[in-house]
């Protein structure tokens, strides 16, 4: 894998789950990792976790779903750092509602795009991604079970827009950018072995969740965030627009 050194990394939803193990493994490839969450102490735990293997890390209090709280805090990063390489945006939330999700995953990550693009512009370049899901590239299978309850319903539902939508977003700027060097891609994780699927597990026997996948089971952290770096690499140089699944052959069937 070509490596990150010098590069300056912004990763929001940095606190746990896909979050923390791309900042994770950025940081191992050499970048310096700006770690950013609403939950401040779990960013700055996975600052600490990337500072204790011998990274570069720091950490931001920041709600993506703040406009001028994302505007504010990439331009402090470019004004301490000189310059903002690559952007995670992976900030997200299931199980809330209509406004509350979209909030957070599509509006939040266009805050994310708008903001950060023209910066990379203007400095000769660089890599956005965008963390969306197999929810955005098709229904939820089992949503059947739910047509008859509003209020679970309107939560998928409202999810599952949000993820469709941060494709388009991604495709979007992607097209805007590409003249400017500045590569706009989306992951499509399948369920993933993280804190945001602990309600779902509630609902649904883990077996269950495993089933759907041709692989046989759940995916882990560490899976989606290697794609999640190849993406952001040189090595991806000719790649964006991109939606990737990391789905063990869930949207295959």
């Amino acid at each position: 894998m070509p490596s990150l050194e010098n590069r300056i990394a912004f990763v929001t939803g940095a606190a746990s789950g896909i979050g923390r193990a791309i900042a994770l493994k950025l940081a191992g490839q050499g970048a310096t990792v700006i770690c950013s969450d609403i939950d401040i102490q779990g960013a700055q735990s996975t600052a600490v976790l990337i500072k204790d293997a011998g990274g570069l890390a720091s950490s931001e209090d920041m709600d993506t779903s703040d406009e001028d709280a994302v505007k504010d805090t990439l331009e402090q990063v470019v004004e301490k750092y000189g310059r903002l390489d690559i952007l995670i945006n992976n900030a997200g939330v299931g199980g809330k509602d209509w406004e509350t999700t979209n909030a957070i995953n599509l509006s939040g990550v266009y805050y994310g795009l708008i903001h950060a693009c023209p910066i990379m512009a203007r400095q000769g370049g660089g890599a956005v991604l965008n963390t969306s899901s197999i929810a955005g590239l098709g229904a939820v299978s089992w949503a059947h079970e739910y047509h008859e309850n509003a209020a679970l319903l309107g939560s998928l539902s409202a999810y599952t827009a949000s993820k469709h939508g941060i494709i388009g977003l991604t495709k979007q700027f992607a097209v805007a950018f590409a003249r400017s060097k500045v590569r706009v891609n989306a992951i499509c994780p399948g369920y993933i072995n993280t804190p945001i699927i602990t309600e779902l597990r509630s609902k649904k026997q883990q077996s269950f969740l495993e089933s759907l996948h041709p692989m046989g089971r759940l995916g882990e952290p560490q899976e989606v965030a290697e794609v999640a770096s190849f993406l952001v690499s040189d090595a991806a140089s000719f790649v964006t627009g991109a939606a990737v699944p990391v789905d063990g052959g869930y949207t295959a069937k």
